[in-house]
């Protein structure tokens, strides 16, 4: 069970291997916002997302002779290159279940940290049963993308990082708007805040038609999406919250938002306008939610949580400013 004690295990595991990415404000950004915007900047991340931290977490806490025979995952693309540049670091082999459709700079970038890369159809193939084939086969050890207690501890250490920047900044009440698909990141975040600045609430943001989250919170039980595809924020499209994240998120987290993709390539153009970063479309749904949704208060800070975005649907988001 992730708890704050393996979220500071992580944190050690961690230090001198991930960046303490910046929390970022920009008035010009404030004022279209009607509120103040704080960005916790985890595109800068190591591997361009937060994924980074949950999958040197995992592989690092593996023994030695698990992790000797390699690892396994299945991503769309961000927790495929964290976990490959987890593994290449560890000098362990590293296979990845990618779909076919994910973007073609996130297959390149994952096989460019080491790892093998094998494509499925996501529309029409079970990655679970793919990747339970592929561990029994070769012996690897499954790194999950969200449901498992040392990727959420690893993202946890995100939170630790907000808990510390707010207070510098003088924040000492906020609500903290997490880009979610599995709720990884979320639950993390959230267990961190609890113990490290409980005014921080957390509240998770999803693309439209994909709101399983906070359909599942509204309904107290794990809702799922009818759909795998049909938005463009590709890394937080997934069927369901986890096992493992949903009772965090229940017990911790306030009511879902959502953005449409408009929203999300709008917030895209206006985090490279006033804070010079670049997001991919996931990784603004949170900004998009800060800017574009006007019942949340006076502060919020926002995850920025992934920056693989692919040349056309960057230059489609800057086609959208001003937004």
């Amino acid at each position: 069970m992730t708890d704050i004690a393996l979220i500071q295990s992580a944190a050690a595991r961690l230090a001198g291997h991930a960046r303490v990415t910046p929390l970022l404000n920009a008035p010009l950004l404030d004022a279209l916002a009607g509120r103040r915007v704080f960005v916790k900047a985890e595109c800068l991340q190591l591997t361009g997302s937060f994924k980074f931290r949950g999958g040197w977490s995992a592989v690092s806490a593996l023994d030695p002779a698990t992790r000797a025979r390699g690892v396994m995952a299945y991503s769309s693309g961000n927790h495929a290159q964290g976990v490959a540049l987890a593994a290449q670091r560890h000098g362990v082999p590293a296979v990845i279940l990618m779909p076919a459709d994910a973007p073609q700079v996130k297959i390149a970038n994952t096989r460019a940290y080491g790892a093998e890369v094998i494509l499925y159809d996501r529309a029409t193939e079970d990655r679970d049963a793919l990747g339970a084939a592929l561990t029994a086969e070769r012996g690897l050890t499954l790194v999950k993308p969200f449901d498992d207690a040392q990727v959420i501890a690893g993202q946890g250490t995100c939170g630790l990082e907000i808990a510390e920047q707010a207070q510098t900044a003088g924040v000492t009440e906020a609500t903290v708007l997490t880009c979610c698909g599995g709720g990884g990141l979320t639950a993390g975040i959230a267990l961190a805040l609890e113990s490290r600045a409980p005014a921080l609430t957390v509240r998770p943001v999803e693309p439209a038609g994909f709101d399983d989250t906070a359909r599942s919170l509204a309904s107290g039980r794990i809702e799922r999406n009818a759909a795998a595809t049909g938005s463009i924020c590709d890394a937080i499209l997934t069927p369901a919250p986890g096992a493992l994240t949903f009772p965090i998120l229940r017990r911790l987290c306030g009511a879902g938002l959502t953005v449409t993709d408009d929203q999300a390539l709008r917030a895209m153009a206006l985090a490279f306008a006033h804070l010079r970063i670049v997001l991919e479309p996931g990784g603004a749904v949170a900004l998009a939610a800060a800017l574009f949704h006007d019942d949340l208060p006076d502060t919020v800070i926002c995850t920025a949580s992934g920056g693989n975005v692919d040349p056309a649907t960057f230059r489609m988001a800057l086609e959208r400013y001003p937004a």
